[in-house]
């Protein structure tokens, strides 16, 4: 990737540098919503629902929300993730040839370039579509449970697949191998901890904000709520609960980054670790105004519910903040709290769908 060094920051300006960039590359994917969805979510939860809960004993909570779901599963390679991939090929190409007219090494021969990642799935899939659109080689370290439909997928897409064990630490012992390999220009696209690839995702962010102006021509768009890995919009952040998946709201709570996750959650694409450029982020209160997790049996209700209402595929992973939305007392609590004093009849919050890329046969054995 481009050196970090000279990149630029992570900011609404830099957001919108990527967006044209990228333009024409991926797709503008459209917005959508579900008024039985928004019904639910307004509608406070059965006390029963509560018992075995932190939550046991209190008040339901009873916000009322309008949720616009911004649907990624329509993009390239069903995610948002070729937005970062092709960001970052793309600055890399153009610090390259700033690099190489000030050397003055244009006209000579060079090692072959290949493009190298990791991921369990969907930055796997976008990198080989990026790569392989802008004429490179792409060689990719997913783990060896990722599963069949993602392998056989970012294949598809061209690339060599590596298999690795499940950890970041092996994934990454597989990755400098082969970035050890002399014979080519290896060139790595980081799936989360780079600011290139963080400014490409987020310009669905910039296009959600546009599209809400249209669909709530008298409204504004309150808040925003995504998965885990300056415009008046409040930020969630989401994860799944289940065997520590949630390290960005433990790392919140302990007042440091948590480096190691070991979790087989279904929401595949969230058990590894948040980066530390996301970490720096996400850990000021002034960008994201609180992380919620969930249980895997609210991640099935809430995909389910997503599959049978909106008739849109989306992937475990994407669920976690509808999850959020409709079963998390503490996020619905203090949606109700807004409501009350900013005088809000009701309260706009923007939802990332993204992802339809497990493996449909494996979809009845999920949602048991």
């Amino acid at each position: 990737m481009a050196n970090i060094e000279t990149c630029p920051p992570l900011s609404r300006a830099s957001v919108e540098a990527a967006a044209h960039r990228i333009k024409g590359k991926t797709h503008q994917t459209p917005v959508m919503s579900s008024r039985y969805i928004d019904s639910l979510a307004s509608t406070a939860q059965a006390r029963e629902n509560l018992l075995n809960s932190e939550w046991n004993g209190q008040e339901p909570a009873c916000p009322r929300l309008h949720i616009l779901f911004k649907c990624e599963n329509f993009q390239k390679i069903g995610a948002f993730k070729p937005r970062g991939a092709f960001n970052a090929i793309l600055r890399y190409e153009e610090e390259r040839k700033k690099f190489l007219r000030s050397s003055g090494s244009e006209s000579r021969s060079l090692l072959p370039i290949r493009i190298i990642s990791h991921s369990s799935g969907n930055h796997a899939q976008a990198v080989a579509l990026a790569a392989g659109e802008l004429g490179y080689e792409a060689h990719i370290v997913m783990p060896s449970v990722s599963t069949p439909a993602k392998i056989a997928a970012t294949r598809g897409y061209g690339a060599t697949v590596h298999f690795s064990g499940s950890t970041p630490q092996e994934r990454l012992a597989v990755v400098d191998k082969l970035m050890g390999e002399e014979a080519f220009e290896n060139v790595f696209v980081s799936p989360y901890d780079h600011p290139d690839t963080l400014l490409g995702q987020g310009t669905l962010g910039l296009e959600l904000q546009d599209q809400s102006k249209i669909l709530l021509p008298d409204q504004d768009l309150h808040g925003i709520i995504t998965p885990c890995q300056g415009t008046g919009i409040q930020v969630f952040g989401s994860e799944p609960w289940f065997e520590g998946a949630d390290d960005c709201r433990r790392g919140l709570c302990e007042g440091k980054r948590v480096e190691v996750v070991r979790s087989m959650s279904i929401a595949d694409g969230l058990r590894t670790p948040v980066g530390e450029i996301p970490w720096d982020v996400i850990s000021d209160p002034e960008n994201v105004k609180g992380l919620f997790s969930v249980t895997e049996d609210q991640i099935r209700d809430a995909l389910g519910l997503i599959l049978q209402q909106m008739k849109i595929v989306v992937e475990p992973s994407s669920a976690v903040p509808l999850a959020v939305a409709l079963y998390n007392e503490d996020f619905r609590r203090l949606i109700q709290n807004e409501c009350q004093v900013r005088g809000l009849h009701v309260y706009n919050l923007g939802l990332v769908v993204s992802g339809g890329n497990f493996d449909i046969l494996q979809l009845s054995q999920m949602l048991q």
